[in-house]
């Protein structure tokens, strides 16, 4: 089984979160949830969701984790700004481990300056950066390129979750 971590602050987007992380340990596969600080309560922006970062992503290291995923909404944005969780992206990415986004997820991905000439989609008020930090961007429910799995918006989730899910069969 796989290890899996959620990187999440607040305002995400809440099924975003909600629904693959329910799916992935319902698969068995474990999950930590990382944030830009230890114990930190993230709310979902609808509020219908809370959960406490289990550890830093100073703490999270690449050989411990065999995926991440980045729920969007509003966090993306505060998770960008973090040199440790920035670094944590890119300690992943270099070891060709899993790096799925949704909506505004790929955010994170820009910053860590890992999507050049990969293909992506996300939630179409990002697409510009997308393209401008060198990505191919398509506008389809689900995108694998090489370590990069993204989507678009919650409408698109059975697809991401499934995307995902058979990386690790």
């Amino acid at each position: 089984m796989a290890k899996v971590a959620f990187l999440l602050d607040s305002d995400f987007e809440d099924s975003e979160m909600k629904n693959p992380y329910e799916e992935l340990k319902k698969a068995g596969h474990e999950v930590v949830i990382v944030g830009n600080e230890r114990n930190y309560l993230c709310e979902g922006k609808k509020n219908s969701v809370s959960y406490y970062t289990e550890i830093s992503s100073l703490e999270a290291l690449e050989q411990d984790f065999d995926a991440v995923i980045i729920p969007g909404g509003n966090a993306p944005e505060a998770l960008r700004v973090n040199e440790d969780t920035i670094n944590f992206i890119k300690d992943l990415d270099s070891k060709s481990k899993i790096i799925a986004g949704i909506c505004h997820g790929p955010q994170v991905m820009i910053s860590a300056n890992i999507i050049k000439e990969k293909t992506l989609t996300c939630y179409k008020g990002i697409r510009d950066d997308v393209i401008n930090a060198g990505a191919i961007y398509v506008d389809e429910e689900v995108v694998v390129s090489s370590n990069i799995i993204t989507s678009r918006t919650p409408d698109d989730e059975p697809a991401f979750i499934q995307a995902i899910l058979s990386h690790f069969q």
